[in-house]
């Protein structure tokens, strides 16, 4: 997959990393995992500094600035600090941003044109080895699933558990606040997989949570935006969708046609497992329906 010219300004540094990261050499590898881990900051070090961190040499550093199409570490460097702005941006500075640059007007014209692009990007950027390798994961009827959003995302977290809980067993949601987080970090382990979604700004109790299960040994599904959470230093899989928007708050838009396709994705895998599994839910549902309305009929008699 290609990495974007440098130029392309709204392609972040993270983006970059991913799409290339399997044609990396190992020692760029290092240093690419280096910059995941504190990620925009570590990129902002001095050469050195950042090549000591990954225990390669400075040409390496340079070497894989160069990979991810930047004509020098200034460059390079020029962007992150792009990156760090956009993230402590207000929805209302990015708004007045927005709407300067744009003409007013036709606002489902705008709005069209703004979700699509973002959902076309959001897929063209996505490394399918991270897709394939949150499917698998998904898949393992070993591995219970817990789903964590913050205070918007949550409805993406309820979403693709609701679809998840009809194509397999042991799917679970936490709410987005209180102490539901707590008691269930309390049982997660090395058989869990903790799916999380957080975009800016982002949610300080959601990173936490990440960290903690982390370190309790469940594997971490990131669903992130381009400039990466905080979450996404302790994650196993990254998936990055486009938050540009029309309006002064960030898009989820690209995020749900992503999550979407993970839902597709293990249907296709799950494959007769869980169609046997969906039917069943049919049946038991048009059961409860027929039964809801037969109660409803003699209350009204």
């Amino acid at each position: 997959m290609a990495v974007p010219e440098a130029h392309d300004s709204d392609v972040t540094v993270a983006e970059r990393l991913h799409l290339k990261l399997a044609e990396l050499t190992p020692a760029e590898r290092k240093v690419a995992r280096a910059l995941l881990a504190e990620y925009p900051v570590r990129g902002l070090q001095p050469v050195a500094k950042l090549a000591q961190t990954a225990g390669v040499s400075a040409p390496t550093v340079i070497r894989l600035v160069g990979k991810l199409s930047f004509d020098s570490y200034a460059d390079f460097q020029l962007s992150l600090k792009s990156e760090v702005s956009a993230r402590l941006s207000s929805p209302l500075t990015v708004h007045a941003g927005r709407s300067a640059a744009r003409h007013h007007g036709d606002v489902l014209s705008q709005a069209e044109q703004v979700f699509c692009d973002g959902i076309r990007t959001s897929f063209a950027r996505l490394p399918r080895s991270e897709f394939e390798h949150a499917i698998r994961l998904l898949a393992d009827p070993r591995r219970s699933v817990t789903m964590i959003g913050g205070r918007f995302s949550w409805m993406l977290a309820e979403y693709l558990a609701a679809n998840l809980r009809m194509l397999r067993s042991d799917v679970h949601v936490v709410a987005s606040v209180g102490a539901d987080r707590t008691s269930t970090l309390l049982d997660v382990g090395r058989r869990d997989v903790l799916v999380i979604f957080d975009y800016r700004r982002y949610q300080h109790d959601t990173v936490t949570a990440a960290a903690m299960a982390k370190e309790r040994g469940a594997t971490l599904i990131a669903f992130t935006d381009p400039y990466l959470s905080p979450l996404a230093a302790h994650a196993d899989v990254i998936l990055t969708s486009s938050v540009n928007s029309t309006s002064p708050f960030i898009s989820l838009t690209p995020a749900l046609a992503v999550v979407e396709a993970v839902v597709t994705a293990l249907l296709d895998r799950l494959g007769d497992l869980a169609l046997e599994r969906m039917a069943r839910w049919d049946g038991l549902y048009a059961g409860m329906v027929g039964d809801s309305r037969s109660a409803n009929a003699m209350e009204e008699e």
